[in-house]
């Protein structure tokens, strides 16, 4: 079955709408045919098709704008050339500011977290803490003060233990275990999972528009999907997509204190260590192990079977099978030439200052 989603979705709108809704001063055409474009949904720009409209504003990805399938897309003049056969192009000086504004028409609800219940008494007071909508399938434990959202779907053999809270239309699969005080919401998760103790899994992923005035927050309206047989160690937080989805791959497990941003993908088997940062839309391979303490910036992608040292910070992205190290990553044998070269400095300078002071 088909998950419904979990935000109500408006449209869809005519260009012509939307540009009188945003504040788009000048549609790329004054023919009906271009202001009469019906579209569906905002999607990114990988993943748009032609009922969609997108943004684009990051000459790094120009090639997946040209091939794009987008039905229209915001971006500036310089890029107008580029686009693929088909596309409406709407020129603005801000194309992401115009597409916020677009994500905030077509999701008017999607910066408010579903979590909450609708069995009410006369008095507005919850009467229970499992939704009547919710789906609890045969041989499914739900501990004391553990809260059951609306719509919410548990598998057999599941435990939600003690003050948990699982969100609006969250699924979780077979044989899994939330522990005390995990949140989880906007999330996918499949069997044989476990989440421990004050986990953060799906709330909104740190998406803003900066300006001089103040900085405009982005809806999240992706989700966080879990694999079969993943481990997600204590007060870890994973946020939930921005337009794509957060995805953590079959077997991969996560220790404590980790933070995984928005749109991430994890693939499976990987093992990632206590207070590692991965930034958002980062790429992470099958077998990958980060250290403790490492971190990964958005974007880049780490190869299958790569392995990242304790305590380092990769700026680029790793080829399979490599092992990095340092402050920036670089490869693992290059940083521990260096550490002993800078060693050997050190020690010739000691000995030369050692014998400097000497006395005669």
């Amino acid at each position: 079955m088909e998950h419904p989603g979990f935000f109500q979705k408006s449209g869809p709108f005519s260009l012509n709408q939307i540009s009188e809704k945003i504040g788009l001063e000048e549609l790329p055409s004054s023919t009906a045919q271009a202001q009469d474009i019906s579209i569906d949904d905002v999607k990114p720009i990988d993943a748009a098709g032609p009922t969609d409209i997108t943004f684009f504003d990051n000459f790094k990805r120009l090639d997946e704008f040209k091939t794009s399938k987008a039905g229209a897309c915001f971006t500036i003049e310089r890029y107008q050339e580029h686009a693929p056969a088909g596309m409406t192009v709407l020129l603005c000086k801000k194309p992401n500011e115009l597409f916020l504004k677009t994500l905030e028409l077509y999701y008017p609800n999607a910066l408010r977290t579903q979590t909450t219940l609708s069995q009410l008494d006369e008095n507005n007071q919850v009467t229970s803490l499992i939704d009547p909508s919710a789906v609890l399938e045969e041989g499914v434990e739900i501990e004391p003060g553990a809260i059951i959202g609306k719509e919410a779907h548990i598998g057999k053999g599941t435990r939600i233990c003690a003050g948990a809270v699982i969100g609006y239309r969250t699924y979780i699969g077979r044989d899994c275990m939330v522990s005390p005080n995990a949140v989880v919401t906007h999330s996918l998760i499949g069997n044989n999972v476990t989440i421990h103790a004050g986990c953060a899994i799906g709330q909104d992923g740190f998406g803003y528009i900066m300006g001089a005035s103040g900085h405009k927050k982005v809806p999240q309206i992706g989700r966080v999907i879990i694999q079969d047989h993943v481990e997600i160690g204590a007060n870890t937080s994973i946020d939930r997509g921005a337009l794509s989805d957060t995805i953590i791959g079959e077997g991969t497990k996560i220790d404590n204190l980790v933070q995984i941003a928005h749109n991430v993908v994890i693939g499976c088997h990987a093992v990632i260590v206590s207070q590692t940062g991965i930034s958002g839309s980062a790429k992470i391979g099958n077998y990958v192990v980060m250290g403790g303490q490492s971190g990964a910036m958005g974007h880049i992608e780490i190869g299958d079977g790569a392995q990242i040292a304790a305590s380092s910070d990769v700026h680029k992205s790793v080829p399979a099978k490599a092992r990095y190290g340092g402050t920036p990553a670089k490869p693992i044998q290059q940083w521990f030439k260096e550490i002993i070269a800078v060693e050997k400095m050190v020690e010739t300078r000691d000995a030369k200052l050692k014998k400097a002071k000497k006395p005669e």
